[in-house]
């Protein structure tokens, strides 16, 4: 008989619980969506989600970068990480781009800071790399050529997955306290929304609609999911950790297509199983 140690099966529920919690996203975004405008959703998410990490600075005994550079140097990975990247992914789902589409774009991200990040790139990861982008290739083209989808919604999708790709290889450069730097990257993103707010659309809707996808985003996405996948990386475990990647975009999809009804096509659904695919020629080193 096969029996679970208790490290093994708390590992196992904490990257269950990770992948729920960062699947659900879209699917609130897109909801909020419905209530709001895409900068009015973002800033209060960005304000909720810095009130959250401040309360908790004292529980966790985060320490906030010191000194000049530390400082800059996280503020910029905010800008890019978070508010770069936060920008362009509700503006794509603001378009129509359907949370699985989105899902399944962002899913070629850790295939992309790998192979880039990795001085001699190994046959089995440049393969991954090719599979990788022939699934993008087939997601965009079912979404632009096939589904409609407008060209502006499927760039701000591209340039989601390039702030984030380019956001998360700064972020691996902060080896020092990484935890620490959140606080101060939230409040990047919040500046960075703020610039733009005057010359954008901006309106939400006082109801249900709009006041929990946002409170859920601001605690339980950027707050609570966050300090989860901390959490993973802080214990090592790197089967764990890599097998979200694999995970997230299949569990949004599904998400979408119960909730909003939204089915992937056959074109992007073979999209998605390549992007899959090549996630495990990148990462089966380290599996």
């Amino acid at each position: 008989m096969f029996v679970l140690s208790k490290n093994t099966a708390l590992a196992a529920a904490s990257t269950s619980l990770f992948v729920l919690l960062w699947s659900s996203g879209a699917i609130f975004s897109k909801w909020g969506l419905a209530h709001a405008s895409p900068f009015a959703f973002l800033l209060f998410r960005f304000a909720i989600a810095i009130c959250g990490l401040v309360l908790l600075v004292p529980l966790l005994k985060l320490k906030l970068p010191k000194g000049g550079k530390p400082m800059v140097y996280a503020m910029a990975t905010g800008v890019v990480l978070l508010g770069a990247y936060q920008i362009f992914y509700l503006l794509a789902l603001d378009l129509k781009v359907t949370p699985g589409v989105m899902a399944t774009i962002m899913g070629v991200q850790p295939i992309l800071t790998v192979v880039i990040m990795e001085r001699q790139r190994s046959a089995s990861r440049m393969f991954g790399l090719t599979l990788g982008l022939a699934g993008l290739i087939m997601v965009v083209y079912q979404g632009i050529g096939l589904a409609g989808m407008s060209l502006a919604g499927m760039l701000f999708g591209l340039l989601a997955l390039a702030s984030m790709t380019i956001g998360s290889i700064m972020q691996k450069r902060i080896t020092d306290n990484p935890l620490g730097t959140l606080p101060v990257q939230y409040l990047a993103g919040l500046l960075l929304c703020g610039v733009f707010v005057p010359f954008q659309p901006f309106h939400f809707k006082y109801s249900t609609g709009f006041i929990v996808p946002v409170l859920w985003m601001g605690l339980v996405v950027s707050v609570l999911a966050t300090l989860l996948l901390y959490r993973l990386i802080a214990r090592g475990n790197l089967v764990n950790v890599t097998s979200l990647f694999y995970l997230v975009p299949a569990v949004t999809a599904v998400m979408d297509y119960l909730i909003f009804g939204n089915r992937l096509a056959a074109l992007s659904m073979l999209g998605m199983l390549l992007i899959i695919i090549g996630l495990v020629f990148v990462f089966r080193k380290t599996a």
